[in-house]
């Protein structure tokens, strides 16, 4: 169980103008500004839970993520994880969690793959059965291979993050951390992490947090959304939830042959080319079925497909919507 409430957390940021002269100002007299990364943040976390938390970039996701490892303190608040205090017992909860930043590596640069694994067992202290047992699943379901031999400088970003992934998982952690996981991955490497990040998840239980700009990562993954933006939780709920939240338009995509049809209230033009258009209709202005009734007098349809708002808009909508 994680539990967080009413953390706050302030940075005291270097502030200074551009040009030499306040360059060499600044060496002198230092002008500092107070940044409230975290207001109040409060949020529950079941153990099993998958969750995506996102918001836009500066919104505080990495500093919650790092008060949860126990990497800061904040100025107030309580923050509890499965009964400890992650930055007062330390040694004891890392042992618990499984933390990977994207952007970071945790596999030594020059030297084979699985010597940084051994390296992180004795680390973690992970004795010898439960190690190669983790090893043998994840080289497995991860497809490592012969990438365990090989010094990570050589790896490919797809081939080091499904190593980065395997590393955070050697010691068996209860909470995994992930900070954009799948960042700069191809489609097949990125089908493959989610896919087993979802196994981990139904058959070890693993209570996984998910930090991404990647809206297709939270569709695939969680079932839960921790929305967060100048440092306040502004949404906490469903994508089903975001989607009633959210704007109801639908999106029509026509092709058809003969002149393109005049649009009429309730549509608006968003893309036209010779026999394609792409509408954006409200239904509560025109139904979906007198949308297409009143196209097909129009025009002659070849093909039409309806969809609704995509993950992406609706996150751009709360964006707007709280002028982030």
């Amino acid at each position: 169980m994680i539990t967080l409430s009413n953390i706050n957390k302030t940075f005291r940021v270097a502030r200074r103008q551009a040009g030499f002269g306040r360059a060499v100002k600044a060496l002198f007299s230092r002008e500092y500004e107070l940044v409230h990364a975290l207001r109040d943040v409060s949020f529950t976390i079941k153990d099993g839970e998958m969750v995506g938390y996102i918001g836009p970039n500066g919104a505080g996701k990495s500093t919650t993520i790092k008060i949860m490892c126990g990497i800061l303190t904040p100025d107030s608040g309580l923050c509890e994880i499965d009964g400890r205090i992650p930055w007062r017992e330390r040694i004891a909860h890392v042992s618990k969690i499984g933390v990977v930043f994207g952007q970071r590596s945790q596999l030594w640069w020059d030297v084979p793959v699985i010597d940084s694994f051994e390296l992180i067992r004795d680390i973690y202290k992970t004795d010898e059965k439960t190690y190669k047992y983790n090893l043998e699943e994840l080289t497995e379901l991860l497809d490592l291979g012969e990438i365990l031999k090989t010094p990570a400088r050589s790896l490919s970003l797809g081939q080091r993050m499904r190593c980065e992934i395997a590393a955070s998982l050697l010691h068996s952690p209860k909470v995994l951390f992930l900070d954009e996981p799948t960042i700069g991955l191809d489609a097949v490497s990125k089908i493959a992490v989610r896919q087993f990040i979802k196994k981990l998840n139904s058959e070890r239980g693993t209570t996984v947090i998910l930090t991404t700009h990647d809206m297709q990562d939270i569709e695939a993954l969680t079932e839960r959304i921790l929305f967060i933006g100048k440092g306040r939780i502004l949404f906490d709920g469903s994508l089903a939830e975001l989607k009633k939240h959210s704007s109801r338009r639908k999106t029509l995509t026509i092709e058809y042959t003969g002149a393109a049809p005049e649009i009429t209230e309730g549509m608006t033009l968003k893309e036209k080319k010779n026999g394609h258009l792409i509408i954006t209709l409200d239904p509560e202005v025109l139904p979906v079925s007198d949308a297409i009734a009143y196209l097909a007098g129009k025009t002659e349809l070849i093909d039409v497909s309806v969809s609704g708002i995509t993950a992406e808009e609706m996150v751009a909508e709360l964006y707007k919507e709280y002028q982030l």
